[in-house]
């Protein structure tokens, strides 16, 4: 880590990841404007930071803002430098739906940075594709952890997602849908209404239960996203064994996120008009990664590839949060690239925060978040790999 005075003369941008599990936040240094195109491998962290869940409607706005406030403090701190360093933030968090949240996030960040800092407020589908297109905004991406999301941008400006409503609402390929799914066969299974599944005991011993009409009560002790999603290895593990009911509950995940991605790349067109065009998608989340016999991410993308066959999936190199910085590091060059003011990355200039809020281009498609300034970024984004 660089001493204080060398950050702060220099100035970095944070980049944070904020999800229904856990929170993550990166400092970056401030590259110089000239080394846009080469950007050192492995990628320059000064500090990284983990904190707990920053989505308000799981935790709460005053938990949710703490958590986002302790883990931005605590990379700075390990970064050896502090506020008056910063030059540019971006936020990925889960539950930013509506310009309504963007302003609500917007207005906990004016009490920690000063006005002039460039501060984007993002749903966390954001950094998870950047952290794929290295910090460019084109395509699609695939978040399934706890809860799952598809989100889909187009070079234009246009975005669409799908799925993202949380569990009540039916996101059925995420964590918590898969755990839900695979506690509710375990009820159904112990009082008639369905048939026999490993999953009982799988499950009883991995929670230290004895009878299935615990569960009732550890469900409701506490019924956290987080906490319930946690069981999905137990279905996974079961279905890998041969259990009926566990893969089916699998397969069914794999066609509802598969589902939500071909939607996205239907509503924007991603691989134009005969559906056989390039695209990136990026795929994060802990459900999908391949640690297991039965690889949802790799059926999700089989999957994908059927209906467009030039798609090309991409599992990120660097965790989203790095991405959530590295849009926020674009977005800077970008406008340091259009005034020619070098001299903005070392001092903050005056004017407004660059979060922002404009309606669609003619003829877009208008989604329910417009996403902040910048959304269109630059050709010459840098390549980590």
């Amino acid at each position: 880590m660089g001493s204080e005075s060398d950050c702060c003369n220099e100035g970095v941008i944070l980049g944070v990841d904020g999800g229904t599990t856990s929170t993550v936040c990166v400092c970056m240094p401030l590259l110089p404007f000239s080394d846009h195109r080469h950007i050192p491998e492995p990628f320059p962290i000064l500090g990284r930071a983990v904190a707990g869940c920053s989505n308000y409607n799981s935790v709460g706005e005053n938990a949710a803002r703490e958590t986002l406030k302790q883990v931005m403090a605590e990379a700075l701190l390990k970064a050896g430098t502090n506020h008056s360093a910063v030059r540019a933030v971006c936020l990925g968090v889960s539950g930013v739906n509506h310009p309504t949240d963007q302003e609500m996030i917007l207005n906990w960040m004016r009490d920690i940075f000063p006005g002039d800092v460039k501060i984007h407020v993002e749903n966390d589908a954001v950094a998870a594709l950047a952290s794929g297109t290295v910090g460019k905004l084109h395509g699609c991406v695939l978040i399934a952890g706890t809860g799952c999301i598809s989100y889909g941008f187009r070079e234009d400006g246009r975005e669409a997602r799908a799925a993202g409503a949380g569990p009540v609402l039916g996101d059925w390929g995420s964590g918590y849908g898969i755990a839900a799914q695979g506690l509710t066969a375990i009820m159904r299974a112990h009082d008639g209404r369905g048939p026999k599944t490993m999953l009982t005991n799988c499950v009883l011993k991995s929670l230290n239960l004895s009878s299935p009409d615990e569960i009732i009560g550890w469900t409701y002790a506490d019924s956290s996203w987080a906490r319930i999603a946690a069981l999905v290895p137990e279905v996974v593990s079961c279905a890998e064994a041969g259990d009926q009911i566990a893969n089916d509950i699998l397969n069914n995940a794999v066609q509802e996120l598969a589902m939500s991605v071909k939607a996205v790349v239907q509503r924007l067109q991603l691989a134009g008009e005969d559906g056989t065009g390039s695209f990136p998608v990026v795929i994060v989340g802990g459900v999908l990664e391949a640690n297991k016999r039965w690889d949802i991410g790799k059926e999700v993308i089989s999957s994908i590839l059927k209906t467009y066959p030039g798609a090309c999936p991409i599992r990120p190199k660097v965790e989203p949060a790095i991405g959530a910085a590295l849009f926020a590091w674009n977005s800077l060059m970008k406008e340091v690239k259009a005034n020619g003011h070098r001299d903005m990355l070392n001092t903050h200039p005056p004017g407004a925060r660059a979060a922002s809020y404009s309606g669609s281009p003619p003829g877009a498609e208008e989604s329910p978040m417009r996403s902040s300034l910048s959304l269109e970024l630059d050709s010459w984004s840098l390549s980590l790999f």
